[in-house]
C-alpha cells in the first residue's frame, strides 16, 4: 500500500489474490485481506483513507462547523422527556447542555397527582432520583451505549447493561434502587433484552453464540454469582434468534424464537420463575406469530393463511386452537397489538400510512384514531401500565416535530403533552410535504414522500437528496429531523423512495423485494430517481442518493445500475459485499439472513442471482458518481471491510471517480454514540452532500 497523507493523494490498497470457488465459479478477490482486523496493514489502510478523506474535504471545514452549530442552536439541549407512570413513580430522561448522554430518572407520584409533571426549562423535577447517568458511565470511554434498562415490577431493582466498544457485547449489572448500590452481580457478553420475575428475585437475560446470534436465555437469582446462572432455553436452529420479555400484565415471561419467516413462543409464569417454558404453538415453516397476554387469553397476531396478518386468541390456561378476533383484510397490514385491561390497541398500516385501531373489551365498537396530515407516522410510546385507560403515542411528519400525546381510550380525546422544541423561529408553514408516485419497470406504482421549503420551484433547478432502504419489511415512514432543516433551508428537496423490500404497502410489497425478486428494490429506486427528474423536482446533476446498512447495498447496486442518474452517492455502513458475507456461515448474522437473501452456499441459482447484483462483484470501468462511504471498525452487523474493499476496487477499476471512505475507529453500526458526536458526523455528511449539489 502506498499513501501520502500530507496531500490529497488517494491510498492504493495492496492486491493479494484470494480465490473463491462455488458452483463451478471461481472468483479472485484481491482485497479479501482487508477482513483481517488485527492486521497492521488493514488498520494502516483505514487510517490512510481517513487522512485522505479529511484532506479532500478540508475545504468544507467551515461549512461543517456551520451545520453543527445550526443543529445545536435549534436543539433544546437541556430538556426533559414526558414522564411515564409505572406504579408509584414517574420515569423520565433528562439531557443537559454540554453533556453527550441522557440521564435516567424517576420521581415518586404525589397524592392526587394524575398529570405528568414537567419543568419548562428542562431542569430536574423536585424530588428527583437519578437512576443512571450515562455521562458518568461513559467517562473515559470514546463510545458508550446502553443495552438493557429494566426496572423490576416492585420498583426496587434496575438491570442495566453497557457497551464501551460499539460491538454490541454488553456487560449486565444490577443496581439496588433502595440504597443506590450496584451489586456484585455482573455478567459479561450479554445481548439486548431482559425480563424480571414477578417478585423481582430473578432476572432473565440473553447471550449470543459465535455468530452473534442470541440463542440462550439464562436465569439469574439476585445476589448470586453469574457462574451459578442456569440456561432456561437454548435455540439450536441457526436460522432463529430469541428474545425475552415480561408481559405488560406482569403475569408471564415470554421467550420468542423467530427466523425471517417463522416464529415460536414459550411462556413461564412470572410468579414461578423456575418453571419450565410452555410452548404456545409449535413452529411451522412460514408461519409467524407473536403473543400478548390479556386476562384469560393470549392474543396472537399471525399470518397463517393471512398474508397481511390477522388477530386471534387462545386460552391462557391451555393454549390450543386460535379464534379470530380481527380477520385478515388484504391491504391492511396488522403490525402489532398492545393489551390493556379494558382495551386493545392494534398498530396497522394501510395505503402506505401507519395507524392505530382501538378495540374496547366487551364491545364491537371498534374505531381507528384519525390524524390530520396527508403523510405522517404514528405509533404507541412506552405504556407500562396494564390497568390504564389512557395510552401514550408518538406522532411526527416531515414538518411536524416529534410529538407525544396522551389519548383517552374512553372519551376518545387526545392531549398534546410535548412537542420536540425547535429553537430559532422554526415555522412548519415554511415547509411543505408531498406524496408522489413513480412507475417501476414492471408497471408497479412506487410511492415517494417529499419535503421542501414552501414555494420551491418545480422546474428542475432545485437540488435534491433521495433516500432509500428497501429490506426486511422495514418502512421508512416520514420522520422529523432538525439537522435536515439545514439542507431544506439551503433549497434542497428531501425525498424518500418507498421501494419494494420495505413494508410500506404490506407484506406483498416486502415479498416482491427479497430473495430472487431483490432486484426490484434497486430498479424501483432508479425509477423513483428518474421520476423526480421527469416531474421537475430536480435534475440528474443535482440529485444525491443516500442509504445505510441494507440501504447501503441499495446505494452500491444503483451506482452500478444507473451511474448516470446521480451526482453523488452516500453509503453508510453499507452491505456492499453481500455475496461474500452470505457465503460465510461463520460470520455474524449470515445463517439468519438466508431467508432474506437466499442461500448461495447451497443453491447455484441464488449464487448466480446475488453475484449479478452485489455491488462489490459488479464494479466496472464506468463513470461513477462521487461516492462517500462511512463505516465503523467495531460494527458487528455490516463488517467494516465491506466498504473498505468496495472503495479499493472502485478506485482501482474506475480511477477517474471521486471515492471517499471514512471509518469511525471506535464505534459500531450506529456510528458515534454521543449526541454531539452524532451531530458532527451528520454535519460531515451533509456538507459533502451540499458540496456535490453546488450549495456548499
Amino acid at each position: 500500500m502506498t499513501t501520502d497523507t500530507a496531500s490529497a493523494t488517494p491510498p492504493v490498497a495492496k492486491r493479494v489474490p484470494a480465490e473463491r470457488s462455488h458452483h463451478g465459479d471461481t472468483v479472485v478477490d484481491e482485497y479479501a485481506w482487508l477482513a483481517a482486523k488485527d492486521d497492521p496493514d488493514t488498520i494502516a489502510y483505514l487510517k490512510a483513507e481517513n487522512a485522505f478523506t479529511e484532506a479532500t474535504t478540508e475545504h468544507l471545514a467551515s461549512l461543517r462547523t456551520a451545520l453543527f452549530d445550526e443543529t445545536k442552536r435549534r436543539t433544546k439541549e437541556t430538556d426533559l422527556s414526558v414522564p411515564t407512570r409505572k406504579g408509584g413513580h414517574w420515569y423520565y430522561t433528562r439531557t443537559v447542555e454540554g453533556q453527550q448522554y441522557g440521564i435516567q430518572c424517576r420521581r415518586a407520584v404525589r397524592d392526587g397527582e394524575t398529570e405528568p409533571p414537567s419543568t419548562a426549562d428542562g431542569a430536574p423535577l423536585d424530588g428527583e432520583e437519578v437512576l443512571l447517568d450515562g455521562n458518568a458511565l461513559a467517562e473515559g470511554h470514546e463510545f458508550f451505549a446502553l443495552g438493557t434498562f429494566d426496572i423490576s415490577p416492585d420498583g426496587r431493582w434496575l438491570a442495566y447493561s453497557t457497551d464501551f466498544a460499539g460491538d454490541e457485547r454488553f456487560t449486565l449489572r444490577v443496581k439496588d434502587l433502595s440504597t443506590g448500590e450496584v451489586l456484585a452481580d455482573e455478567v459479561p457478553d450479554t445481548f439486548y433484552g431482559s425480563a424480571w420475575s414477578a417478585d423481582g428475585s430473578t432476572l432473565f437475560y440473553l447471550t449470543v453464540d459465535g455468530a452473534w446470534r442470541p440463542y440462550r436465555v439464562w436465569r439469574h437469582t439476585i445476589g448470586t454469582a453469574a457462574a451459578d446462572d442456569a440456561v432456561v432455553y437454548e435455540e439450536s436452529d441457526e436460522r432463529f434468534w430469541i428474545g425475552v420479555e415480561l408481559t405488560r400484565s406482569e403475569k408471564f415471561i415470554v421467550i420468542e424464537a423467530h427466523s425471517k419467516v417463522t416464529s415460536e413462543a414459550r411462556v413461564i409464569p412470572a410468579s414461578n420463575p423456575t418453571g419450565e417454558p410452555a410452548i404456545i404453538a409449535p413452529r411451522r415453516q412460514g408461519v409467524e406469530y407473536t403473543i400478548e397476554h390479556h386476562g384469560h387469553r393470549f392474543l396472537i397476531l399471525h399470518n397463517d393463511g393471512a398474508e397481511d396478518f390477522e388477530l386471534a386468541y387462545t386460552s391462557a390456561d391451555a393454549p390450543g386452537d386460535w379464534a379470530t378476533l380481527i380477520p385478515h383484510t388484504p391491504g391492511t397490514r396488522l403490525e402489532g397489538v398492545d393489551a390493556f385491561a379494558n382495551h386493545l390497541v392494534v398498530s396497522l398500516r394501510k395505503d402506505g400510512l401507519t395507524g392505530l385501531r382501538v378495540l374496547p373489551v366487551g364491545s364491537t365498537d371498534t374505531y381507528d384514531i384519525d390524524f390530520p396530515e396527508p403523510i405522517y407516522s404514528v405509533g404507541l410510546e412506552s405504556n407500562p401500565e396494564y390497568g390504564t385507560s389512557t395510552v401514550r403515542l408518538h406522532y411526527a411528519s416531515f414538518v411536524t416535530p416529534d410529538s407525544v400525546y396522551d389519548y383517552d381510550l374512553v372519551t376518545r380525546t387526545m392531549v398534546l403533552r410535548k412537542q420536540k422544541p425547535v429553537l430559532g423561529g422554526f415555522d412548519p408553514a415554511g415547509y411543505e410535504q408531498h406524496r408522489d408516485w413513480a412507475l417501476a419497470d414492471d408497471g408497479t406504482r412506487v410511492p415517494i414522500s417529499l419535503v421542501c421549503r414552501a414555494g420551491t420551484p418545480k422546474d428542475g433547478t432545485a437540488p435534491a437528496v433521495i433516500y432509500g432502504y428497501g429490506s426486511y419489511e422495514a418502512s421508512m415512514d416520514p420522520w422529523f429531523s432538525i439537522p435536515r432543516l439545514s439542507l431544506l433551508d439551503r433549497g434542497v428537496i428531501f425525498a424518500v423512495a418507498h421501494i419494494r423490500g420495505g413494508g410500506e404497502l404490506g407484506r406483498r410489497w416486502y415479498e416482491e423485494g427479497k430473495l430472487l425478486a431483490k432486484k426490484n428494490t434497486f430498479t424501483d429506486f432508479v425509477a423513483c430517481a428518474r421520476h423526480l427528474v421527469k416531474a421537475g423536482w430536480t435534475a440528474t446533476d443535482r440529485l444525491v442518493a443516500r442509504g445505510g446498512s441494507a440501504g447501503g447495498l441499495l446505494m452500491g447496486a444503483v451506482a452500478n445500475l444507473a451511474p448516470d442518474a446521480f451526482a453523488g452517492v452516500v453509503a453508510q455502513v453499507p452491505f456492499v459485499d453481500a455475496l461474500n458475507s452470505i457465503l460465510d456461515p461463520s460470520l455474524p448474522l449470515t445463517v439468519t439472513e438466508w431467508e432474506e437473501w437466499g442461500n448461495p452456499l447451497d443453491d447455484p441459482e441464488v449464487y448466480a442471482y446475488m453475484k449479478s447484483y452485489t455491488p462489490y462483484e459488479n464494479v466496472s470501468a464506468v463513470d461513477y458518481p462521487a461516492i462517500l462511504a462511512v463505516t465503523s471498525l467495531n460494527d458487528t452487523r455490516v463488517l467494516y471491510h465491506e466498504p473498505a474493499k468496495w472503495i479499493a476496487r472502485l478506485r482501482a477499476t474506475a480511477p477517474s471517480g471521486e471515492y471517499l471512505l471514512k471509518t469511525e475507529m471506535g464505534a459500531g453500526h450506529g456510528g458515534p454514540s454521543g449526541r454531539y458526536d452524532a451531530w458532527k458526523e451528520e454535519a460531515f455528511v451533509a456538507a459533502w452532500i451540499l458540496d456535490r449539489l453546488g450549495r456548499a
